[in-house]
């Protein structure tokens, strides 16, 4: 698995594109000059992995645009050593982001090709996050309460059974709505029944699927 000057080189620039954009946060942009993105998509498109577009990554899926993985990553305000729970592991890329930022990530992807294809990535570059195949409205209940919640694809509505999986004072990054766009909002709790939103723009996302997973 190749990761030549040339590669590190476009991620330098990526780098200064994210800073252009408004990316203030250094944790954030260290993390992704890290990481491989090129690693992480199919060879029709690992010539383009460092500009800042999604492509597909299979599964009807996408690997988010790189502005959007330090955006929502930015949002969380991750320190080391907290619970950040991902709903949509995808190619596993914004899962890789989390665990060089020291958080102890746990992934749920509900399609299994993917869930398979990106353990065996992320372990063969040395990331072991902890990833489960299934239905991430659930969540992960066992392993609650989480310091953050991060969805990393179009949620129609804000899942009850996430919100009870935060802890007091956690932090969930949603992109909230149907449609070709959605909002991205920060939802902070504030006890067990009060909760506050801030909304940060519109973004698009691929939907996320409700009592689903699939096995191909």
């Amino acid at each position: 698995m190749l990761d030549s000057y040339k590669h590190k080189g476009l991620r330098k620039k990526l780098i200064e594109l994210l800073r252009t954009k408004g990316i203030e946060d250094e944790d954030v942009l260290a993390a992704i000059d890290r990481i491989p993105r090129h690693l992480f998509m199919d060879n029709a498109f690992i010539n383009f992995a460092y500009k800042d577009q999604a492509f597909p990554i299979g599964a009807d899926q996408t690997i988010s645009q790189p502005f959007t993985v330090a955006y929502q990553t930015q949002l969380l305000a991750l320190k080391p050593k907290e619970k950040v729970l991902e709903i949509g592991t995808g190619s596993g890329y914004q899962c890789c982001v989390l665990v060089e930022m020291k958080a102890k990530v746990f992934s749920i992807e509900r399609h299994r090709s993917l869930h398979l294809k990106s353990k065996l990535k992320m372990n063969q570059l040395g990331y072991f996050p902890k990833l489960f195949f299934g239905d991430g409205y659930k969540g992960l209940p066992s392993y609650a309460p989480f310091d953050k919640i991060i969805i990393t694809a179009a949620a129609p509505y804000v899942s009850d059974e996430l919100k009870a999986q935060l802890k007091i004072g956690g932090v969930m990054i949603i992109p909230l709505g149907e449609g070709e766009t959605q909002e991205m909002q920060r939802i902070t709790k504030l006890s067990d029944t009060e909760f506050k939103t801030e909304r940060f723009g519109d973004f698009s996302f691929v939907p996320m699927l409700e009592n689903k997973s699939f096995n191909s």
